[in-house]
């Protein structure tokens, strides 16, 4: 169900900004942007803060993985919005879009680093099961990664799980193919403040 309050919860400061925005860039503002601008003392302002950190910030992930690991979280969550900007991003920020395709169709047989593919299996677990065990993070650390990328990655995890449950109350509404490479192209330049 489509929440009316993403097409018209706004001061008019924001109207103008989403309407500046639609000019120069030619697509919509993605629904993704207008939940954080609402009531952004109560969840836009944290949430950009922290999801930001978790895909921006200093760690031993590549800014693709990353993205891919927020496509991944999404695909288990099964939030179309959701999978189609971060398969974007990750496509763009590897360039190559067919390794992220492979490894959001068969992580077995992705042309990816263990570490990554011991990861995304376990945030997989983490997100369908809501736990994981000490099983499962002896499993990542002896493929090679890293207890902070382990940390990492759990932030991925927790921002994506957030954002996928929230695009799919709100009826985020999808975007064109141009519309997504768009928004991944401003997520590569700017992150997510």
């Amino acid at each position: 169900m489509r929440l009316e309050i993403l097409n018209d919860g706004y001061g008019r400061g924001t109207k103008l900004l989403f309407a500046l925005i639609r000019l120069f860039s030619r697509h919509p503002v993605p629904d993704a942007a207008k939940l954080v601008f609402y009531r952004p003392d109560f969840y836009g302002a944290r949430a950009k803060a922290f999801t930001h950190e978790a895909m921006r910030g200093p760690s031993g992930w590549s800014v693709g993985d990353r993205e891919l690991m927020a496509a991944y979280v999404s695909k288990v969550n099964g939030s179309a919005f959701c999978v189609a900007a971060h398969t974007a991003t990750a496509s763009l920020a590897y360039q190559d879009e067919s390794a992220v395709a492979a490894a959001l169709a068969d992580l077995d047989s992705a042309p990816i680093g263990e570490p990554l593919r011991a990861t995304l299996r376990m945030l997989s677990k983490l997100t369908r099961d809501g736990e994981v065990g000490a099983g499962d993070m002896r499993d990542v650390l002896a493929a090679g990664a890293s207890p902070r990328q382990v940390e990492d990655a759990l932030a991925v995890c927790a921002a994506f799980d957030i954002t996928a449950r929230l695009a799919d109350a709100f009826g985020f509404e999808p975007l064109t193919p141009e519309g997504f490479e768009a928004g991944a192209k401003y997520l590569l330049k700017r992150g997510y403040r």
